[in-house]
């Protein structure tokens, strides 16, 4: 679905993708990173974001939200180190492709994090 869109020239937001991957079952679920790797060339075949907005947030804080919301845990059930695992995972993949990654402050007040989430979108797409 994605792919196409982008040949259509449509823009594509997505919640997760690759990075997510990485993050969750690499740093998270300690898989090999070669094999990551080697998933995401087979199934990406190259396409990547031009724009991945990184929460970055307490791991603390982010569990307190998460639980707050209520639903299914299964992350939120594998602990705070887990979680803290996820978070530097994260912010090492902004790190090593700062081209294409914005750090988001997650850890204010929603209008605020709204404002920067907006600079990163716009000034991405020029708006």
């Amino acid at each position: 679905m994605i792919r196409p869109a982008l040949e259509r020239g449509a823009i594509v937001l997505c919640d997760r993708f690759a990075d997510s991957t990485r993050a969750y079952q690499g740093a998270g679920g300690e898989a090999p990173i070669g094999l990551i790797k080697a998933l995401e060339e087979h199934v990406l075949g190259g396409t990547v974001p031009d724009l991945t907005l990184i929460f970055d947030i307490p791991a603390e804080t982010g569990l307190e939200r998460a639980l707050a919301r209520g639903g299914e845990a299964r992350f939120e059930s594998k602990g705070l180190d887990f979680h803290k695992r996820l978070g530097e995972a994260f912010l090492e993949i902004a790190r090593r492709e700062p081209e294409r990654c914005v750090i988001i402050e997650a850890d204010d007040e929603i209008d605020a994090v709204w404002a920067d989430v907006w600079a990163a979108v716009s000034t991405r797409l020029g708006l």
